[in-house]
């Protein structure tokens, strides 16, 4: 419990920091571009670049954002830069794309292009953004027009900026830093799942592990946290992102369904909550892959399939708390700031309205929050796991002695000897003791069955060898016991415990006008595992020499030495008047 409460401070003290960055991130905005789009149009594929010279074609309202043409167009007007060096750079947010194409249109409509292909834009560490060199910008220089070839998100149009210097562009070094605390938070509860999953091996801890290790690779990719330890293609960095928010997502799902108490959901619920989570995973995780074939459609279709899954777990999650779940209510704390910037998220992927790239940075943080309180609600249920489970094992405990010991005596019983037998033969038991009280019926007729109870538990206390590894008693029944041997002076001793069976009684037994004493009769067989005898062999040759030694007089015992039983001998005849 001190590394448990340990952990969860760490936790809390990275979110309280990484709060405390927050503030001065969103505010922190001297990388601004030196030029942003204030103008854009689309087009089909066979648009040439001078036909968009002219200003009738565009769109200057800063609204009406589009990806699903075959071609967007992006104009920067010259003003931009008119009072500072001339931008060089073209950066824009990570995002698959065909090819674009990049225009310096000159005073009396001289175009000049460079043009790269999707493979050859450069990430770099600001954030999920990459570059593209310009053409040479003049004096003459009158707007930058900028062709991209099938685009698939909204953002790489929105976000697009001409720059001198990369690092002017992206996100701020306080923004990076706290990208880099949220990696780290995300770390700890994955350990945390880990060392669980030893102890608990449920499945809502590899669910919430999968999902963990999902926001992990969100923080790297969406983040651009990536760019600092590795140059991969835009191609692959803008399929990871996305393709990692759906799989967490649909892993959350997944978590849900199993983590709540049981009877928290409804069958149907929880099955929708499954089912959802497959979905998710799934069906936008397809349209993560953001092929050219669905490029008219794939932006939209992410979000729109992604959308079910807020709305299925607010609904779980508000149906578990009516239902008096207390899991939900920690999940229900964790999720809801998640849920909400996800939902700016989606409006702003839309297109609805736009933002600066800053605004994710809501969500990174309502990913280490979720972390923090999810992983003590997990803290949380595997203590109430652990409680249920230990109110299980001893309930079962308690079955298993009801099952296997004679409730009276607390010896064990036919049926726990009967299954063990084999195994004690073969750890040298191999001296069967059969022990009967003689004349127990006499003491239930005249001093009560409550007397007779009573010289039964004594009988079984001079038997039961307390500390004697070697010797095991057993109550098999009404006045009948077997005490089974191993070792040295076996019969010896056998003889010595029936002995003490009428000195305990009349010591524990107080009022009986004539000791009870006890017939026993016994079979030594050395190596009895290799001749495979059952229990029902050893009794019934046992029994017949019990029955000798009450027909001899009673109080004394009758046994045999053997090496080969022969068949065994017929059932015993009835004992009543030897008795």
């Amino acid at each position: 419990m001190g590394r448990l409460r340990l952990m969860i401070r760490l936790w809390i003290a990275a979110a309280l920091l990484a709060l405390g960055l927050a503030v001065p991130a969103l505010a922190d905005n001297h990388h601004a571009p030196a030029a942003t789009a204030l103008c854009h149009a689309v087009s089909d594929a066979n648009r040439p670049a001078e036909a968009m010279i002219g200003r009738d074609a565009w769109n200057c309202s800063g609204t009406g954002w589009k990806a699903d043409a075959p071609v967007a167009w992006l104009r920067f007007d010259a003003d931009a830069w008119q009072t500072g060096p001339a931008p060089r750079h073209f950066v824009t947010r990570t995002s698959r794309h065909e090819r674009i194409t990049l225009y310096a249109l000159d005073a009396g409509g001289t175009l000049r292009a460079r043009s790269f292909a999707e493979s050859e834009g450069t990430p770099f560490a600001a954030g999920p953004v990459f570059r593209l060199p310009l053409p040479v910008i003049t004096s003459e220089t009158e707007a930058v027009l900028v062709r991209i070839d099938r685009p698939h998100s909204i953002p790489l149009l929105t976000e697009a900026a001409l720059v001198r210097h990369p690092e002017d562009a992206g996100r701020s070094l306080y923004e990076m830093m706290l990208l880099a605390l949220v990696l780290g938070m995300l770390v700890l509860p994955l350990l945390f799942d880990i060392s669980f999953y030893l102890v608990l091996r449920e499945r809502f801890v590899l669910f919430h592990a999968a999902m963990v290790v999902a926001m992990m690779g969100y923080v790297l990719f969406a983040g651009g946290v990536i760019s600092v330890l590795a140059s991969l293609p835009v191609a692959l960095l803008a399929i990871l992102a996305p393709l990692c928010w759906s799989t967490g997502c649909g892993m959350a799902l997944l978590f849900l369904s199993e983590f709540l108490e049981r009877g928290a959901l409804s069958r149907g619920m929880r099955r929708l909550t499954f089912w959802t989570g497959c979905w998710t995973i799934a069906v936008p995780g397809f349209f993560a892959f953001q092929f050219h074939a669905t490029q008219a459609f794939d932006d939209a279709a992410y979000f729109f399939t992604i959308t079910p899954a807020a709305v299925v777990v607010s609904a779980a999650l508000v149906h578990a708390i009516l239902r008096g779940s207390r899991s939900a209510k920690f999940v229900a704390v964790a999720w809801f700031p998640l849920i909400l910037t996800s939902i700016e998220r989606l409006i702003r992927g839309l297109g609805v309205y736009t933002g600066p790239s800053s605004l994710d940075l809501m969500m990174f943080i309502a990913t280490g929050v979720e972390v923090v309180v999810i992983s003590l609600a997990i803290a949380d249920r595997f203590l109430a796991i652990r409680h249920e489970r230990d109110a299980a094992l001893t309930e079962a405990r308690m079955l298993e002695q009801i099952s296997t010991r004679d409730s009276l005596t607390g010896l064990m019983n036919r049926r726990a000897i009967e299954a063990r037998f084999d195994e004690l033969l073969a750890q040298g038991f191999d001296t069967f003791a059969l022990v009967d009280l003689d004349r127990f019926k006499a003491i239930n007729d005249l001093h009560g069955h409550q007397v007779g109870d009573a010289a039964l538990v004594a009988c079984a206390n001079a038997i039961r060898s307390a500390g004697d590894r070697d010797a095991i008693a057993v109550r098999l029944g009404g006045e009948e016991f077997v005490v089974l041997l191993r070792g040295e002076n076996t019969l010896q001793r056998a003889e010595a415990l029936r002995q003490a069976i009428p000195l305990r009684i009349a010591q524990d037994v107080p009022g009986l006008e004539l000791p009870v004493t006890a017939s026993m009769g016994v079979i030594v067989m050395s190596q009895a595992r290799r001749h495979n005898m059952q229990f029902a062999e050893f009794y019934a040759r046992a029994d017949a020499l019990m029955y000798e030694a009450k027909a001899s007089g009673r109080n004394r015992l009758a046994y045999e030495r053997l090496t080969v039983f022969s068949d065994p001998p017929a059932q015993r005849k009835r004992r009543d008047k030897a008795a």
